[in-house]
């Protein structure tokens, strides 16, 4: 296929020699199949601010670092370089995120490079393969959705370990590969120790994944692994070998009616972004 203006450079500098097709077109990015040398890779190319539907909310940017004051200065109020420094700092969080958590041995896509708003990194392959699926458009026995939610639930807790909440994982951003789940897109990730919505976002995302699997395998439905995992990291006492009982009796005191509201409006956004991916 004709090479697309924003993989141009990387053809130049012979990051890829070739790119074969797109593989999707997503509300964030586009995706394409490339190849380099020998290997068939993807290359991810970040949509602009103005074109993609996800929002950067504060919850997600709160207490994302830049290590230069004046970029730091201009994104605050909001100038045209300011603006600019938030996509390339907003983009970046994801290079950072992947690199971190496959050091941690965690079961994402390998980055390899990243360039002019463009990942390059694996291409999650199934048994056969061709491009993985997303859990989404798969079906599963019970035993199957039972299996897939364990390893998942591993996953989710070297993560935490490895101080990051992806903060926007469901079935729509994990992919089945011929070995197992692969959790992907996390231009979102947030720092679990310094972002003071990490453990919504921890929440959410465990209850996602409890309540996809939970379709396959209605026992699912009545774990509670969220504020499990939680309390342990919360006590210093979480590893990734800690075992894990799905049961977790919550504390009982007055309602907090604000955290209520806010737990009400966070669970519109998330429908409505739900939908957008459906769409």
């Amino acid at each position: 296929m004709k090479t697309p203006p924003r993989l141009q450079p990387l053809l130049e500098e012979g990051l890829i020699d070739t790119v074969v097709r797109q593989l999707m077109s997503g509300k964030e990015a586009l995706v394409y199949v490339v190849r380099c040398g020998d290997e068939t890779r993807c290359a991810k190319v970040y949509k602009e601010a103005t074109q993609r539907s996800f929002r950067q909310a504060v919850d997600y940017t709160e207490n994302r670092k830049t290590k230069n004051s004046r970029q730091a200065r201009a994104m605050a109020k909001g100038t045209k370089f300011g603006r600019q420094a938030q996509e390339a700092a907003w983009q970046s969080a994801e290079v950072d995120a992947l690199y971190r958590l496959a050091a941690a041995g965690v079961r994402v896509p390998t980055p390899f490079n990243f360039m002019d708003g463009v990942l390059l990194m694996e291409l999650v392959a199934d048994e056969n393969g061709d491009a993985a699926p997303r859990l989404n458009d798969v079906m599963f026995t019970a035993e199957e959705a039972r299996t897939h939610h364990q390893t998942l639930l591993v996953e989710v807790v070297r993560m935490l370990c490895a101080g990051v909440v992806h903060g926007d994982l469901s079935e729509f951003n994990i992919l089945l590969a011929g070995d197992g789940p692969v959790i992907i897109d996390l231009p979102q990730a947030v720092d679990a120790a310094g972002n003071n919505h990490a453990k919504r976002m921890l929440l959410r995302d465990v209850a996602n994944l409890r309540d996809f699997f939970g379709g396959f395998a209605p026992d699912l439905l009545s774990t509670d692994y969220g504020p499990e995992i939680w309390a342990l990291y919360e006590r210093g006492a979480l590893q990734t070998d800690t075992p894990l009982t799905g049961h977790f009796k919550k504390p009982t005191g007055p309602v907090d009616l604000g955290e209520v509201i806010r737990e009400i409006d966070n669970a519109r956004d998330e429908e409505s972004a739900r939908q957008l991916r459906m769409q």
